[in-house]
């Protein structure tokens, strides 16, 4: 696994990471999250300290965020929703079903 260096911006501060190449994107999405909830508190409210900003937003952020059971869930609910239609299936097995009770019972 290649390792990159980079550096975000998160409330006005650089903060340099070393990740793995492939977490980049998942990295600069939340980093994106948090700088934008930073800019909408700090439009919304009258915090002028980044810091305060900061934690309002990583808090707001992960909460957000679902939690590994509720992923399961998550998961298991849209599966659950997918429909198929079996009804020619069920048909066809219908009317063999009543030819074959029909012929036993003549």
């Amino acid at each position: 696994m290649s390792e990159i260096s980079i550096k975000l911006h998160i409330a006005g501060r650089p903060y340099p990471l070393t990740i793995a190449a492939a977490d980049e994107p998942r990295i600069r999405a939340i980093e994106k999250k948090l700088e934008d909830t930073i800019q909408s508190f700090q439009e919304a409210y009258a915090v002028k300290d980044k810091q305060d900003l900061l934690a309002m937003a990583a808090l707001q952020v992960l909460a957000l965020q679902p939690t590994a059971p509720e992923k399961v869930v998550e998961t298991l609910t849209i599966e659950k929703e997918i429909v198929v239609d079996n009804s020619a299936d069920l048909a066809e097995l219908e009317a063999d079903l009543d030819h074959y009770l029909q012929s036993d019972l003549a």
